[in-house]
């Protein structure tokens, strides 16, 4: 039986690179204030490079102070670039700043996630078609997070941490809200899907979303640029509406078990519901296994979705004759 639920920026072609490095650590970035970055780095184990370095030069989880002269870049990550010499390439820092001092020089791009841009009064020592791409804001974070990176595994309880909670529980609660009101009969199928076939729904997941994120990845680099574009947006729509889709039957599947199993008593559909949004709501709160939580919750919501069934009808219904048949005598 199954069960119903109601700035464009021109960038040249050395900044692409370090553009890159960027994006790949934000992925990993949870952010919450800003502060703004003092023009002296109190960093007390900044790295010194002097004389001629010929490569990139790195700092992770630290400050980088050139006072020679670097052929290549300069990136620091969770630190700030202090460039009192040279420099011929780009100049990156994430949850830092970039102080250029007086007389100095650098000769690429100036990237700063999560501080300033500190020259002076004047910009000197640029080269006149360099670019300069600066967000100001969660300093204090970036720099934490570049320094102590499995700090992001494991959430600090505070007042903060604990309204975002209510708000994921208040948001989650509305949306099965909405579809189980919306279109009660395919989410009670699905719901019964899960129960019978969960095995086979999270193999479909994985496999849709290994498919898709190299379906996406392909299309932007071999398809026109307008085609795929628009490729992706159509596949990350699809998949954001089967993610929601997918949770709301799993939070109804949980909430059933739950309510079986510590209130028998309750018939509510809505409180049904809501032990499922809060237990999974805490349960991905949980430090250093939430992110294996979130990963699993996504599969999964990709696997009922891909498994969904739907009938379509396109022959109409016979015409039924008004008058029985006549036997014969």
């Amino acid at each position: 039986m199954t069960a119903q639920f109601p700035q464009t920026i021109n960038t040249t072609l050395r900044s692409r690179t370090v553009i890159g490095w960027i994006g790949l650590v934000l992925l990993c970035v949870v952010s919450a204030s800003a502060q703004p970055a003092d023009e002296k780095s109190g960093d007390p184990q900044a790295r010194v490079v002097d004389g001629v370095s010929n490569t990139t030069v790195f700092g992770i989880g630290q400050s980088i102070r050139i006072t020679g002269s670097v052929k290549e870049g300069a990136i620091a990550f969770g630190g700030d670039v202090i460039v009192e010499g040279s420099v011929d390439g780009d100049v990156a820092a994430i949850g830092g700043s970039v102080i250029q001092r007086e007389g100095s020089r650098i000769g690429g791009d100036v990237i700063v996630l999560g501080g300033v841009y500190n020259h002076g009064k004047a910009v000197r020592g640029r080269d006149p078609q360099s670019v300069t791409i600066m967000y100001a804001g969660y300093e204090e974070q970036l720099r934490h997070v570049m320094r102590e990176p499995f700090s992001i595994l494991q959430p600090q309880l505070s007042a903060r941490f604990l309204g975002y909670r209510l708000l994921a529980v208040l948001f989650w609660f509305l949306v099965s809200l909405s579809f189980t009101a919306a279109a009660p009969n395919t989410v009670g199928r699905a719901v019964a899907r899960l129960h019978l076939t969960s095995l086979r729904i999270a193999i479909t997941g994985l496999l849709g979303s290994i498919v898709f994120t190299a379906g996406v990845f392909l299309s932007l680099l071999l398809l026109p640029s307008v085609i795929g574009v628009v490729f992706s947006l159509l596949a990350t729509l699809l998949v954001l509406v089967a993610m929601l889709f997918g949770r709301v039957v799993i939070f109804a599947t949980t909430g059933q078990w739950l309510r079986r199993k510590f209130f028998p008593n309750v018939h509510s559909e809505s409180v049904t519901l809501l032990l499922g949004v809060v237990f999974w709501v805490a349960l991905a709160s949980l430090p250093y296994v939430w992110p294996l939580i979130i990963a699993g919750l996504m599969v999964v919501s990709l696997g009922i979705a891909f498994t969904a069934r739907y009938r379509i009808k396109w022959k109409r219904p016979q015409a039924v004759d008004a008058q029985p048949s006549r036997k014969a005598a």
